[in-house]
This record gives structure tokens, sequence and C-alpha cells, in this order.
């Protein structure tokens, strides 16, 4: 049994820490609530060049001198602002688009009002979508461009590439929900016919209010939604950097957009509730969108992590087009990590840059076809960076190249003390599979991620790289 005065002593002492640690977060509280309140998004520089209704059609300044012929259209979706793909510099799709050399545009949908309760599917994909196709067509001077569509945006990409496919070069599609037989995850249960009938919100709000949309999603993980991430938030309130990447997100879930009523009771009902398009029976107007008219290559980029629009939502889309060139990147991530995440700009996004590149018509304005001696060159160096002895090789903080033992670099991260099962599944989430996954991360962007103590993630670190 303890001595009840080394006892005393350690309640002591913890109190006294304790007492600390509040007496800095009060200390520093009215600098994060001014972070909270303030924060920058939506930052790479653009220019409207096209609006109609409350649409806005933005092009994005170019980051290269040279570029790629075939722009990129960004097609996002109805129910948040489309600023998500461009929330911070280091960790934008915009931005990492741009650094690639393409000419990016994006739609910005704007906020339906109650006069905007009509609006169909039909008048997104045939009259927005395809204005907005045919002014980028137009200043670029090109008869095919390349579309990447996120989500809802997604979804409704691939029913203009069915119906105009001799306007899209390539089609990109990322976490969007296109398969709704079973296996659609929580949407699609919520949106099930026996359960839910979209009419009655819409006949009792006219355009689907944000809020009503927010609560739905929240409640798909309440405790994480509700009482967890403010927790971290709590524990992380001296690291700067944190809470701008809290205050950003929160902003970004706090700036919902009402859903016109029409399209909103026609995506329930056919997207979901009857998985017509992925049927091959979805009808908008009087022209059904045939997805055997999807010829041109098609990218499907899908979160392993996804409650919202889970992998089996999307992938098999690829086997109901005609395209012969289809595509899947899967990354360990979730639905809005595939866009902000670092670790998905490091590894998940050159990829994708790397996919339209290869499919472009022309290499860069000025450039040259690399020679088959240079790519031998590239495959030579890849087979050299790999460890022939079967290590895995990481990068610390400081950029410097770390071993990681075989052996051991596979094993499961609650080997290592303090990683419970909890906190193993917070990491898998953020795509750390084994202790070689966490021995090669970064303890400042895995802190950010996961909303784990930083100092915590280090001492994981540290354990990982010492095994």
């Amino acid at each position: 049994m303890k001595n009840p005065y080394t006892l005393a002593m350690d309640m002591q002492r913890q109190a006294w820490e304790g007492a600390a640690e509040l007496a800095e977060k009060t200390r520093v509280a009215p600098e994060r609530t001014e972070t909270l309140e303030n924060v920058e998004v939506g930052q790479t520089p653009s220019e409207v060049v096209y609006e109609e209704n409350k649409l806005e059609l933005l092009h994005y300044e170019p980051k290269t001198e040279n570029q790629h012929d075939v722009p990129i259209l960004v097609v996002y979706a109805l129910i948040n602002k489309p600023y998500i793909l461009d929330l911070q510099p280091d960790r934008s799709v915009v931005q990492t688009l741009l650094e690639a050399g393409f000419d990016v545009y994006l739609i910005d949908w704007g906020e339906p009002s109650a006069l905007d309760r009509s609006l169909t599917l039909e008048d997104y994909v045939t009259r927005y979508i395809d204005n907005c196709v045919d002014v980028v067509r137009d200043r670029s001077g090109e008869d095919e461009i390349n579309i990447l569509g996120y989500c809802m945006g997604g979804t409704k990409s691939a029913m203009y590439a069915a119906l105009y496919p001799e306007k899209v070069k390539n089609l990109a599609l990322m976490a969007s929900g296109l398969c709704f037989a079973g296996d659609g995850g929580v949407l699609e249960l919520w949106g099930a016919e026996d359960y839910y009938d979209p009419d009655r919100v819409t006949n009792t709000y006219g355009n689907v209010p944000a809020e009503f949309l927010d609560v739905g999603f929240a409640l798909m993980d309440p405790v994480a939604n509700n009482v967890t991430k403010y927790v971290r938030f709590y524990d992380n309130m001296d690291d700067e950097d944190f809470v701008e990447n809290f205050a950003r997100m929160e902003r970004w879930l706090s700036e919902g957009i009402d859903v016109a009523g029409a399209a909103y009771e026609e995506f329930i009902t056919d997207i979901y509730q009857e998985n017509k398009l992925m049927e091959n029976e979805l009808v908008l107007g009087d022209r059904r969108v045939d997805l055997e008219n999807i010829e041109m290559p098609v990218l499907q980029i899908v979160a392993e992590y996804d409650h919202l629009i889970p992998p089996n939502a999307s992938k098999p889309f690829n086997d109901a087009i005609a395209s012969e060139d289809t595509e899947i990147l899967e990354f360990p991530t979730g639905h809005i990590g595939m866009s902000v995440s670092s670790r998905s700009h490091d590894e998940l996004w050159p990829q994708v840059c790397e996919w339209f590149e290869e499919r472009a018509e022309s290499d860069l304005e000025g450039g040259a076809e690399p020679d088959a001696e240079s790519a031998a060159a590239e495959e030579s160096d890849a087979a050299l960076a790999a460890d022939v002895d079967g290590d895995e090789t990481g990068v610390d903080e400081a950029g410097v190249e770390i071993e990681i033992d075989g052996t051991d670099s596979d094993a499961d991260l609650t080997d290592l003390s303090g990683i419970g099962e909890a906190y193993a599944d917070d990491l898998h989430e953020a795509g750390i599979e084994t202790i070689g996954d966490l021995a090669a991360a970064d303890a400042a962007d895995l802190a950010t991620e996961t909303g784990i103590s930083p100092a915590r993630i280090e001492d994981w670190i540290e354990q990982a790289r010492s095994r």
C-alpha cells in the first residue's frame, strides 16, 4: 500500500499542475478567441469570370509560367461552401493543382433563395454546369476540359459526363455518392424510403435548411462531433497552429448552405432510395443519363474511413461505365481529411496530378515529353530508394531519414505504452496503421489531424522509433 504521506504529496503536486495548466489556458484564451473569430480561409487569389443567379465561377491566378493546355473545373457539393478545397495555403487542393501547372476553375454555387426552391438536378447539371463548362472551354480554347467533382458535386459531374461526353476529356470523382445498393453507409440508411420522406421536409421548409442537414450529419457520430472535439480543443488550446486549424474547420462547418427543395427531393429519391444513376435509369428532364456514354478516362478518389460516402458507395461505378481507362485511388483518411490533411497533400494529391498529367493531350507548354532514358533513370532511382533488407525508411520532423526495423514496423499500435483501442482507432482514421507508420509520422501534423495532445504523440513516436 502506498505511504499516506507520499499519496498526499502526489495529490498536492497534481493539484498544482492542474492549477498551473488552467492559469496558462486562461492567459491564452483571449488570443485563441480572436483566432476563432477572425481566422482566414480561401486565400488563393481568384477572379469571378462568370455569374448566373447565385452562382459564381472562380478562376484562380496561375502559380507557374508554363501551364497544361487542358484546364480543370472543380465542381463541389450544394451543401457547404467550396473553400474546404482551399482551406489554408499549405493544405489546399486548389493550390496543389495550380502548383502542378493546371489552370483551375471552381464553381461556387452560392445559397438559393426562396425563389430557387424549384431548382432541379436538371437545372444544376444541364444549365449551370454546362454553362460553366462552355465558359471554361471558350476561355481556354479547348473543346474538352477536365472535371474534378467532390461529394455531391462528383455525383452531378458523373451525370454531366454522361450527358455531354464530348466536352469532358478526363473525369475525376472524389468521395462521390454513386452507388446505393445496400453498402452505401449511414446516408443510405438515413435516406431509406421506409424511414424517410424528403417531401415532408421540403413541404415544411421549402429549401432544406443548412441547420437541418448539420444536425443529421452531427448525429452520425454524436460524441465525437459534440463532445470529443471540444475536449481536444481545450487540451490543445496553447498550440496556436492547432487552434488555427480548428478554427478554420469550425468556420467551414458553421457556414452551411441551404439546398434547393426540388433538387434535394430528387437527390434523396432518385440517387439514394432508388439507385437510379447506378442502375442506368436516371432521367433529367427528358434526357436519360446513360452511363454507356462515359468513355473518357475516369479516376475514383475514395477515402478508406469515409463514414459519409464509404468506398462501396463509389467504387462499383467504374464497372458500370463504358470507359476502358478507369482507376481507383483509395487513401487511408476520412471524407474531409482527403482535402485538408497534410498527409493527403503529401501523398494523395501528387498522384491525382500525375493521373491528369499522364492523360493530357500535350505536356506543359514549352516543355518536352520525358524520353525513355530519363524514365529509366527515374525507375532506377526509385529502386535504389527501396530498402533491400526489407526495412522501411521514414523522415523525422527535421527532415532526417530514420531507419525503421522491418521486424517490428508492422506491429500493432496497441503494443506501445499509452495506446489503447480508442487511440488506435483515432490513429487509424489519420492513416497510421502500424508502428512503422507512426515512427515515420510528423508529430505536429498528426496532432492537428487527430486532436490528440502533441506531447502524447511525441512520446508514442519516440517509442515507435526505439523498437
